[in-house]
């Protein structure tokens, strides 16, 4: 092997390292773009309805973004605060109901395989003995009590959050006030045969990231209308917390809707256990439209994705850049599967 091969692979190997330690950096790079998709996007439409200045466009852009959240700090968050702290005191009082008619089915089943006992149950029961070795209710939900303030305490740390949720902002904004200046300095980095082409790649994937961003943002906002609805028609508690956890949850496929339900259901186990089996088949009844009615609906044009790929991409993505990672699996998994499309399959084995 010649000198000049061992030292493009020590270069290759430097740069993988490079780009390891760099992974919060690059993945918040990513989400910057992502944003910045969707500001062009609606920048671009705004441009066209109004046939106005593109610089003009944009300010009307961010000036409805930022009224929006505006809106919403002062009229929502407020009712969904004070009703998420309701739901997390009220949450172990659930899970110990549901605890301890759980020990009290397996009891009634054991009597009846091994008939009435007295005082040596627990000798002669080996199934009694068993869920007499498991913990209670209380003492169970008081660690579930313990495990939430835990999470609410890491999340309570927003210093380190906040400072990268400003460079998110700031570099989106930066790349769409002068998207193509930005586009520019990527092509440079492709070979000179390659740029037309790089550039056409580019543009499918900022098409492509924005289309999932608009259908992620209609499918939430649609998921958390029908839930409220359901929820309020049912009579649970807490409606507004529920309802805007399931829309939030919705960002995230696969794992996002399953934990949406435990709030809902836990609270409406207190006041009947068929109430909490009706929110079960109200939130499924929401998936399967959310999956098969309203996604296909407002995402004609997204990059389509098999479930196997999309969970995948989760699983790899969480475990490589974190809880950012879990949030951007999908949009990271559409930008590598029309990379490969295009460049690999396209340019690379079909042109052969």
């Amino acid at each position: 092997m010649k000198l000049t091969n061992w030292l493009s692979l020590l270069a290759v190997i430097i740069s993988i390292i490079l780009l390891w330690s760099l992974k919060e950096i690059i993945i918040q790079i990513f989400a910057s773009i992502v944003l910045a998709m969707c500001l062009c996007s609606a920048t671009g439409k705004i441009k066209t309805s109004l046939r106005v200045p593109r610089f003009l466009a944009l300010l009307l852009t961010i000036t409805s973004i930022i009224l929006i959240l505006v809106i919403t700090i002062l009229i929502v968050v407020p009712q969904f605060t004070n009703e998420f702290q309701e739901l997390i005191r009220q949450l172990p009082s659930a899970v110990n109901a549901i605890w301890e008619m759980f020990r009290s089915g397996i009891n009634n089943i054991s009597r009846n395989i091994y008939g009435d006992v007295n005082n040596n149950i627990a000798e002669e029961n080996l199934i009694e003995n068993i869920f007499l070795s498991l913990p209670d209710g209380a003492t169970l939900a008081n660690g579930a009590t313990e495990s939430i303030r835990k999470l609410l305490g890491i999340a309570s740390n927003l210093g380190l959050g906040i400072i990268q949720l400003v460079f998110i902002l700031s570099v989106s904004l930066m790349i769409a006030v002068q998207p193509n200046s930005y586009k520019e300095v990527l092509i440079i980095l492709v070979p000179s045969f390659y740029r037309r082409r790089a550039r056409n790649i580019l543009t499918i994937c900022g098409n492509a990231l924005t289309n999932w961003m608009f259908g992620v943002i209609i499918s939430s906002t649609l998921v958390a209308l029908l839930a409220g609805i359901g929820l309020y028609i049912l009579g649970v508690k807490l409606v507004v917390a529920n309802a805007l956890l399931a829309g939030i949850l919705n960002l995230i496929p696969n794992v996002g809707p399953t934990l949406s339900t435990i709030f809902p259901m836990s609270i409406a186990f207190l006041d009947s256990p068929w109430k909490a089996l009706a929110v079960l088949g109200m939130y499924i009844v929401i998936q399967n439209l959310e999956s098969y009615l309203i996604t296909p609906s407002v995402m004609q044009k997204q990059v389509k994705l098999l479930p196997g790929l999309a969970l995948s991409a989760q699983f790899i993505f969480t475990i490589i850049f974190g809880p950012i990672g879990l949030l951007l699996a999908l949009p990271l998994a559409v930008v590598i599967q029309v990379l490969v499309k295009e460049v690999l399959v396209k340019d690379i084995i079909e042109s052969k």
